[in-house]
């Protein structure tokens, strides 16, 4: 079981790194201004989001609204 599962993830494995390749082997025109301006706003706006949400999950857990509910 445990060879057919290695079997298995070695060949997704080389799937994706042909997929990978043959998709950075593609000849055509360069990214434009704009596509570059768009990956770095919204790889910006990632960061943002992501900051956020963590700054809320600390801010959460001090104020112990992660505790479990105490019943007397």
């Amino acid at each position: 079981m445990r060879t057919l599962l290695m079997i298995f993830l070695l060949g997704m494995l080389a799937a994706v790194g042909y997929f990978a390749y043959s998709a950075m082997a593609v000849e055509g025109e360069p990214i434009p201004t704009e596509g570059y301006v768009a990956l770095a706003l919204g790889a910006a706006f990632s960061v943002v989001v992501g900051i956020g949400l963590m700054i809320l999950l600390f801010f959460s857990s001090r104020r112990g609204y992660d505790e479990p509910p105490h019943f007397r």
